[in-house]
């Protein structure tokens, strides 16, 4: 094969790794959007993604080169057919899910169950067929690569390597600067012109090297004898195939894991999932890179040392990272790198052992490491996770690699020297992780004032720990120092501005309220609060363990729970407002921190305030909570509301720092205090003053005044710049890397004080 092919084919999978993480990063948010931001649709996504790439790489390994024969047509225009229909699903995944959502709503009301799986249907439908595309490329394009290089057996690891690297690119450029430039549907758009690129190029390709040129018995490539599967194939295929499911298993269930692990350190933004997939995607990239090399200088490590180093490294990650000898965040992204670089070398290697460059064998064994995939994020969200917790789930998932590692060697183990010292060092390192390591979730982290910095602090024995399929959800503190903490943060405490969520926009309804939706339960204070009114109140929450954790918090939880006119449901709170008829006189929110977290636009955007108003009464009242942070943001979150309301006005919380948005389609009347005084129910007057050991009039009375004396202007707060706005395309507070660097370089970046 000449040199220039071999590099433009290389460009060409580059390109459609960029292209397939874009897509599964962006076609994730949609369905959050449409379908409610779940860990079902999230895992649910990832497995479809993987299911699409296993059917393609196997179904296309097996037909490619009966196509090829039957059309005459080189395998690389089966491949630019392929890029092509990807390119499609740019136009289509947004328009099926746009249908599919409005299908669920002409449906009716429905219990979360039924949505699960009508939204699970749908999504499948609407995402499965491009990922089976984009699985057939690499069958199709290893079909063209054998044509043109009978003698090499590993077309499958140098074009996983164009893939993997084209992958991480995709992770930073997306994160970093595409989405924030561009939006989602833009980026969409971007991506569907590479693929279409990707089709000119190898159209192109296809007609100076058509089938005939490849497969003649006269050219001069067919003459080139075939590798004997002497020459390679040192490893039983029921091994192979065993490996390839495990580490597929492995590597996905980890991923999973660890970015529950680091939470408390990488924080729970997009920056801090990218870092980590850019790491993963690096290290493999560099596994591979190895592999070639050494490949090319006959000395490839055998799998049995690379099965003892991952036995190794699998540990590492809850080694280095014992909290209570440092807290850094490029020690967490480094402790995993060795172990995906070992996974890097593996898999390719195992699959060019078995394929011997041979389209078929290669989809074939890509197929049961895929399937590994599909499974290994489902078993550790719902089994591993909620069972087991951080460590103990990596340490599971850490020792079958030694147990791997025993049985490919067998007798020898115990013969060799080395074997034994590798077996014993690898045991040592599951003792030390078991017994005298402690992970992040046995921690809780929080900013040093004034600083930057993070201090731990672990946690007590008397602490109560639930984990379940969501989140870590942590209960710690006594009395009015007690602390919610999910993955290892900081979320909510008992502060009288939680209670204002409910009271305020209550006090500011012109007739007699009877309903309230409370979006975000956190210890169940605005919950508890709106309930102090006498009124049918909801509270929507993500996280199961959050609602078993409100007993910890407050001592009546039996009484509110018994109470018929509350209900807690466990769900996204924008999938319940898609899928109720209800409507409420107040809607409140309280978004968990930080402003920043990975899909908290989604309860900051215009479209999920013009889905908001529909389910508020002729009069009701929005109150959107925001606490301190980037100025920008709150601007943002102004203008998003502005853009969604006629009628906002905006007040400081009872503690001074924070900001109250009071919402409306109606205008809001600014009650007398007298007025406000005369609405509140005498068991809402209790709830108010309960946290203070002073006269409860005086204080009552001076609340009240002071809220509604603590006014901010709505043109105060809007930015000149009309596209600084919270939109489902554009969420303007998750992605912030560029912004934030050129205005600390102008010295332009301001944030709203948390000091009261």
């Amino acid at each position: 094969m000449p040199c220039y092919l071999k590099r433009i084919l290389f460009v060409l999978f580059f390109l459609s790794g960029f292209c397939s993480l874009l897509y599964q990063v962006i076609w994730l948010r949609m369905a959050y959007a449409s379908f409610g931001a779940t860990t079902p649709v999230l895992s649910l996504m990832i497995s479809i993604f993987m299911l699409g790439f296993s059917i393609g790489s196997f179904v296309g390994g097996r037909f490619i080169n009966g196509l090829a024969y039957h059309f005459k047509k080189s395998p690389v225009i089966f491949y630019a057919l392929a890029e092509f229909c990807i390119g499609l699903g740019a136009f289509a995944v947004p328009e099926l899910f746009f249908l599919g959502k409005n299908l669920l709503l002409s449906s009716g009301e429905m219990n979360s169950s039924k949505y699960l799986i009508l939204s699970a249907i749908i999504i499948t439908f609407s995402v499965l067929p491009w990922c089976i595309f984009m699985g057939f490329t690499y069958p199709f394009m290893m079909s063209f690569f054998k044509g043109l290089n009978r003698r090499n057996p590993s077309g499958f690891s140098y074009l996983y390597l164009a893939n993997v690297l084209g992958a991480m690119s995709g992770t930073l450029l997306t994160a970093w600067i595409i989405i924030e430039i561009a939006g989602f549907r833009n980026s969409l758009l971007t991506a569907a012109l590479i693929n279409f690129l990707i089709f000119l190029a190898s159209i192109t390709t296809g007609i100076f090297y058509p089938y005939k040129k490849i497969y003649d018995k006269e050219s001069e490539y067919a003459k080139e004898p075939l590798p004997s599967e002497k020459e390679t194939k040192k490893v039983s295929s029921v091994f192979i195939h065993t490996l390839l499911l495990f580490t597929g298993f492995v590597s996905m269930a980890m991923e999973v894991i660890w970015i529950r692990a680091f939470t408390p350190i990488l924080l729970n933004t997009i920056y801090s999932f990218a870092s980590l997939l850019t790491v993963y995607l690096f290290a493999t990239s560099v596994g591979i890179f190895l592999y070639r090399i050494h490949l090319d200088r006959k000395k490839v490590i055998s799998t049995g040392y690379l099965l003892a180093c991952l036995a190794i490294f699998s540990f590492l990650p809850i080694i280095v990272n014992d909290p209570r000898l440092i807290i850094s965040v490029p020690l967490a992204l480094i402790s995993i790198f060795p172990f995906c670089a070992g996974l890097g070398y593996l898999m390719p290697k195992l699959i060019d052992e078995y394929s011997l460059g041979r389209p078929y064998e290669a989809g074939k064994a890509y197929a049961f490491n895929i399937i590994g995939c599909v499974i290994g994020p489902l078993f550790a969200s719902y089994v591993l996770l909620p069972n087991w917790g951080v460590k103990f789930s990596l340490i599971i998932l850490g020792i079958p690699f030694l147990l791997f590692f025993i049985l490919y060697y067998k007798r020898e183990i115990f013969q060799r020297k080395r074997f034994a010292i590798i077996t014993a060092f690898a045991v040592l390192m599951v003792l030390t992780a078991t017994f005298i390591n402690i992970s992040y979730e046995e921690v809780y982290v929080m900013p040093e004032e004034e600083t930057t910095d993070r201090k731990f602090y672990v946690l007590p024995d008397d602490c109560i720990v639930r984990r379940d399929y969501v989140a870590t959800v942590v209960s710690s503190g006594a009395e009015m120092s007690k602390l919610l903490l999910i993955n290892g943060i900081p979320t909510t405490s008992l502060k009288p501005v939680t209670k204002m969520m409910a009271h305020l926009p209550l006090i500011f309804c012109p007739e007699k309220p009877s309903s309230a939706l409370v979006i975000c339960l956190g210890m169940g204070t605005t919950f508890r609060s709106a309930l102090s009114w006498n009124i049918n109140v909801t509270a929507i929450e993500l996280v199961p363990s959050v609602k078993k954790a409100m007993g910890y918090y407050f001592a009546d939880t039996d009484l509110i729970m018994k109470n018929l006119k509350g209900n807690i449901i466990i769900d996204d709170g924008r999938r319940f407002l898609n899928r109720t008829n209800e409507t409420f006189d107040i809607i409140t929110i309280d978004p968990p921190p930080p402003l920043e977290s990975a899909g908290s636009s989604f309860l900051y955007s215009e479209e999920f305030y013009e889905l908001a108003q529909k389910h508020l009464k002729q009069k009701g009242i929005l109150q959107q909570w925001f606490p301190c942070g980037e100025l920008k943001i709150a601007q943002a979150t102004a203008r998003a509301l502005s853009n969604s309301f006629p009628y906002v006005k905006i007040y400081k919380s009872v503690e001074g720092w924070g900001l109250h948005f009071l919402a409306s389609m109606n205008p809001i009347k600014v009650p007398s205090v007298q007025t406000a005084l005369s609405r509140i129910p005498d068991t809402a007057r209790k709830d108010i003053t309960e946290w203070y050991q002073i006269d409860r009039a005086e204080l009552f009375d001076g609340f009240i005044r002071f809220v509604l004396k603590s006014e901010i202007s709505l043109s105060e707060l809007l930015n000149d710049d009309k596209k600084i706005t919270i939109t489902d395309d554009r969420p303007f507070n998750e992605y912030f890397f560029m912004r934030r660097t050129i205005d600390r370089l102008r010295g332009k970046y301001v944030e709203i004080s948390c000091e009261p």
